[in-house]
């Protein structure tokens, strides 16, 4: 009482003995006034009491205020008021361990008298049976709709709104249960008349008997913990996982969170029954050494991914697993000391380093999985998941934004309103991170897009089709047009981000174009080339899988950036060949090629015969599956190309699609060589017929071999 009456009283202790002229300075009432009331008579002899004024002077010097020192503005001086106020807290909760027993106990004493004679067990049977109330509730919705549910969800999955219309019914169906559940358990206690104590008691256990069910919920949405068939995986899990590794997390967050709820309503329930906020730290800090415990045995007893189980061997994965566990389990201490030590700026921003990143990873996997179809390759990701997962990372970190600016004391609305440096910093980080997440969603949609056009190019097309040769287009433009888009994005997102947290971008920009044309002038080379490349591909003078040749360079075209092309020749090496130097560029790979080649035959050769025959290997070879697709004209024989001197040289052609001459000049060779042996038509080659005898045959031998073999270096 002393506490909360020290402020009127002290005012009475100032204006009382003015009014009485106790003060000294004050003058004396004047003799003609009229005498004070009774009541006010009683007052003023009470005052001239020695101990009442010996009370009243010791009240006025308890007032006097000292001169605050100065508040440090030195980093030692701050590091120290830390340190003070750290020892004060540990200090404070050191002298609150004695006196827990003794709060326990008035707190029990309390609950008796607000219990009217009932014993504690009544609290907990009251509890239990509203829990059955609202569990029976539950149960008996789950029967009424039972055939409902199962009809719904065991449509088959087709599309991607038949599965996120599926997961969407399941997780309504939890949450509409859990509804039932809180109504029949909280709404059928509060239609009673409780008295006021026993009333939030109840209503704290009932509240986290909600809570856990609730993270009942989103474990069974997100792991599937009760899928008994490989359909079923497919079908509700949206997080892959074997079966047994989802109930070990399924109880492991039920576990934690249930183990939070209670404590959490414990330590509420303290608070109601009186106990200080000393006792209930200690209370709140005993009970957080299970949270720390179940995360412990959580980081070290959880299953391994399978995917390294499958890829490494098991003693990596032992190692990996048991340095990962070291880790957290580090973690989940220093946090907890943290805690205690009263550092909630410190554990907070911890805590969101450690859970925010894998919330996030958590949260990719799990609206990829969610559009994801049987017959859809795992690598293949459809615009729907980006939508989702960037909202989903979105409302996450918009929710880190929200519990930071909580737990550090940061009113985001008045700071909006004041406009110091400090304001400015911060709502220029809060402009950034809205800036970086749109360029992140406009990248990933347009990366998304690309992807699945360049995976659409990569399927078969008829060679020299126009399908081929868009497919080929689109596979050399693609990859370039990506490229700008997040040279483009990434500029842009830096340039506004500096621009909301207040640096001028302008000047940024003006030297940005001048140090761009001292580059242009010093990077001639460099420019011409990125130049250059840029016509080519107007142009459209070749794409990726063409045959070119410019100059000594030819090959298959692989790659190319801003400024080189990669040539993979047919026999292995790779040339990287700057666009400047390329010049003039022959592409063997358009459209069609003729392929012309010459037979030597002996004069006595029948040509119309021969004729013939090549023109029915062209007409076998067009009509052979084997090559009829690569042959655009049949093979044919043209004529006699000239007479040699010891052969008619006769010639063929051909049509076929680009890069197949070769192999169908090849089976063509073999099939005029068997056709001609078979009709007695010879090929010519260069013989020495020597005739005659006696002394002129040495001769004319010798002079035979001068006309068929060359004259040698010393001849």
């Amino acid at each position: 009482m002393r506490v909360t009456l020290a402020g009127p009283l002290y005012g009475m202790v100032i204006v009382l003995p003015i009014l009485a002229g106790t003060m000294p300075g004050c003058a004396q009432p004047a003799q003609n006034a009229s005498p004070p009331p009774a009541q006010v008579q009683q007052l003023l002899d009470l005052m001239q009491d020695p101990v009442v004024q010996a009370w009243a002077d010791e009240q006025r010097e308890s007032k006097v205020v000292p001169v605050a020192a100065d508040a440090p503005t030195t980093t030692s001086g701050m590091m120290t008021q830390r340190i003070t106020a750290l020892e004060e807290h540990l200090a404070a909760l050191a002298t609150a361990v004695p006196r827990v027993p003794n709060e326990f106990r008035q707190a029990r004493l309390r609950l008796i008298a607000e219990l009217q004679g009932r014993r504690g067990l009544a609290v907990l049977v009251l509890i239990a049976e509203f829990l059955a109330l609202g569990a029976g509730t539950e149960w008996l919705f789950g029967r009424l709709t039972a055939a409902f549910r199962r009809r719904e969800l065991s449509r088959p999955v087709e599309t991607v709104a038949a599965r996120l219309r599926t997961l969407v019914m399941r997780l309504g169906f939890d949450i509409l249960g859990l509804l039932i559940f809180a109504t029949g358990s909280i709404g059928a206690f509060l239609a009673f008349d409780w008295p006021p104590l026993l009333r939030q008691v109840v209503v704290a256990y009932l509240a986290a008997a909600i809570l856990l069910r609730l993270a009942l919920v989103a474990g069974r949405f997100l792991l599937a913990p009760d899928s008994r068939t490989p359909q079923d995986i497919e079908r509700l899990r949206l997080l892959p996982m074997s079966t047994e590794a989802a109930r070990f997390w399924h109880l492991r967050l039920a576990l934690f969170v249930g183990w939070f709820a209670i404590g959490w309503a414990t330590v509420e329930m303290l608070g109601i029954l009186g106990f200080s906020p000393e006792a209930r730290q200690v209370v709140a800090y005993a009970l957080g050494l299970g949270l720390l415990t179940i995360a412990l045995h959580t980081a070290w007893a959880h299953p391994p991914p399978a995917s390294h189980s499958a890829q490494e061997a098991p003693a990596q994965v032992r190692g990996s697993h048991m340095l990962r566990a070291g880790l957290l389990s580090l973690c989940f201490v220093l946090l907890w000391g943290l805690w205690v030590a009263g550092l909630m700026r410190l554990f907070w921003l911890g805590a969101v380093a450690l859970l925010l990143p894998r919330a996030i990873a958590i949260a990719e996997r799990a609206t990829h999985e969610a559009v994801r179809l049987p017959t859809r390759p795992p690598t293949e990701t459809s615009l729907t998941a980006v939508y989702l997962d960037r909202s989903v990372r979105a409302v996450l970190i918009v929710g880190v934004v929200l519990l930071l600016a909580h737990a550090w004391d940061i009113d985001l609305v008045e700071m909006t309103s004041r406009d110091t440096l400090l304001t400015r910093l911060v709502r220029g980080a809060l402009s950034a991170v809205v800036i970086l997440l749109v360029a992140d969603l406009i990248w990933q949609v347009a990366k998304t897009l690309i992807d699945r056009r360049l995976a659409q190019a990569e399927t078969a097309a008829p060679m020299g089709s126009a399908a081929a040769s868009r497919q080929a287009r689109v596979r050399t433009l693609l990859p370039i047009f990506r490229t700008t888009i997040l040279a483009v994005l990434a500029a842009m997102a830096v340039l506004m981000v500096l621009s909301a947290l207040g640096v001028q971008i302008g000047p940024l920009i003006a030297g940005a174009g001048i140090v761009g044309v001292a580059v242009g002038f010093g990077s001639q080379t460099l420019v011409k080339d990125i130049i250059s490349g840029v016509f080519y591909l107007l142009d459209d003078a070749f794409r990726v899988g063409e045959y070119i040749q410019s100059g000594s360079y030819k090959g298959t075209v692989e790659s190319f950036s801003l400024r080189s092309i990669k040539l993979r020749h047919h026999r292995g090496p790779v040339y990287t060949v700057p666009f400047g130097q390329l010049g003039a560029v022959q592409n063997m790979s358009r459209d069609w090629v003729i392929d012309k080649f010459e037979i030597s035959v002996t004069y006595d050769t029948d040509l119309e015969k021969a004729r013939k025959l090549i023109k029915k290997i062209g007409q076998e070879m067009a009509e052979d599956p084997e090559f009829a697709l690569n042959i655009i004209e049949p093979l044919k024989m043209q004529g006699v190309e000239q007479f040699g001197e010891y052969a008619i040289q006769i010639r063929c052609k051909m049509t076929t699609r680009p890069g197949e001459q070769f192999v169908i000049r090849r089976k063509a060779f073999a099939r005029i060589k068997q056709a001609f042996d078979e009709n007695g038509i010879r090929f010519a080659f260069p013989t020495v017929q020597v005739a005659g005898g006696g002394e002129t045959a040495p001769a004319v031998a010798f002079e035979g071999l001068h006309l068929v073999k060359p004259a040698g270096p010393h001849e």
